[in-house]
């Protein structure tokens, strides 16, 4: 069977909820089936609006080139990308005709476009929807035609574009494809949508120390959901950790450890994730600083306050959060907790500095 997967290359970072997907994708190559990777590089140019509420700016070429090539690397990780077939929906889309597009365009009426969610709240806001932007479902359906998918792979919140396959399949005498949509997971945070812009993801391409700090820190609620949508465990394992943390055999914390192992494994291999399993039981646990600190220049050795040493660094992003980060006791000097939002710290060499629960730097004074 042919198995699609449509990828729009406006937001090419790739995190743990984007997984959910391609373990999907992985298990039907593993089952000697033919996957479809299709690169949204003409529908792209009008950008997918998927719960936007404005209209999104389109893409240059160079933009969607650049981040394909991402997408490829990142997908590397969990899939074999030499067995799939890549395809960019320009080759067929670009020439198709006028007549063409009218015939797909009496496929579907305005008054479904507007039970889109967002369609219909821009609708109701008096906002505007451009003409253009009822086509990018129509052209995500055509992709389905060219390839003459069997499968189309989507979060359930693409539901109604990849519907689209369906009808236009049947308008051009073809057999209709199955859909098979999967859950979208929260963050990290446990309330919204895993997303770059919520910064509350897990990103594929983070350091193995990042993945794991990051995948102990979920709530437990979200444990066995994580272990049954995103982790590569068999589904035997995963039963039995589950009736393990039921029957309160296992604690919350020790799973959360299996399960941060587990992707880091996948990502990045076995050594480094037993190396940060190491690392976050000793400062973590033990309380004790990583080994593998980053080394930062800083010009000169000064006093400077604390909030723009943090800022300047990019350990966070603006002094606000860095006095409020310092009043909640998440920053620290040397191991000594800063207590001072308004602090002047003695710039030296060797000084390490301590963000939240995660972020070491030390500092070189000067040229080194």
């Amino acid at each position: 069977m042919k198995v699609k997967l449509g990828l729009d290359p406006t937001a090419p970072d790739v995190h743990l909820g984007h997984t959910v997907v391609l373990n999907k994708l992985k298990q039907f190559q593993d089952f000697g089936h033919i996957i479809q990777l299709i690169i949204g590089d003409f529908t792209g140019k009008i950008g997918d609006p998927t719960g936007k509420t404005v209209t999104r700016t389109a893409l240059t070429d160079q933009e969607v080139k650049d981040n394909a090539q991402t997408y490829f690397d990142q997908f590397g990780k969990v899939m074999d990308m030499e067995k799939v077939e890549l395809h960019y929906n320009s080759q067929w889309l670009s020439s198709v005709g006028f007549s063409e597009i009218l015939k797909l365009a009496s496929t579907v009426t305005v008054a479904r476009m507007l039970e889109r969610n967002d369609f219909h709240n821009r609708y109701e806001a008096n906002k505007p929807i451009y003409l253009h932007e009822f086509f990018y479902p129509v052209m995500q359906g055509y992709d389905s035609y060219a390839l003459a998918s069997d499968i189309e792979l989507g979060g359930t919140d693409q539901e109604f574009n990849v519907l689209f396959g369906r009808q236009i399949q049947e308008q051009y005498g073809r057999e209709k494809q199955v859909v098979l949509l999967m859950p979208l997971i929260e963050g990290v945070d446990g309330v919204e949508k895993m997303s770059k812009s919520k910064n509350n993801y897990i990103g594929v391409d983070e350091s193995p120390q990042d993945i794991f700090g990051k995948t102990m820190s979920i709530p437990d609620a979200l444990l066995m959901k994580y272990f049954r949508l995103v982790s590569p465990l068999r589904m035997d394992e995963v039963e039995k950790i589950g009736r393990d943390l039921e029957e309160g055999t296992l604690h919350p914390r020790d799973a959360k450890m299996k399960l941060a192992f587990s992707f880091v494994e996948m990502l990045h291999g076995k050594k480094a994730a037993i190396q940060s399993q190491e690392q976050f039981r000793s400062v973590f646990q033990k309380n004790q600083m990583p080994e593998d600190i980053p080394e930062v220049i800083w010009p000169q050795q000064e006093e400077v306050a604390i909030a723009d040493l943090v800022k300047e660094l990019g350990l966070l992003p603006s002094k606000g959060e860095v006095r409020r980060m310092v009043k909640n006791g998440g920053v620290r000097i040397n191991q000594e907790k800063v207590e001072d939002p308004h602090f002047q710290i003695q710039v030296t060499d060797g000084l390490v500095l301590q963000v939240g629960k995660r972020k070491f730097v030390r500092l070189k004074v000067g040229c080194h």
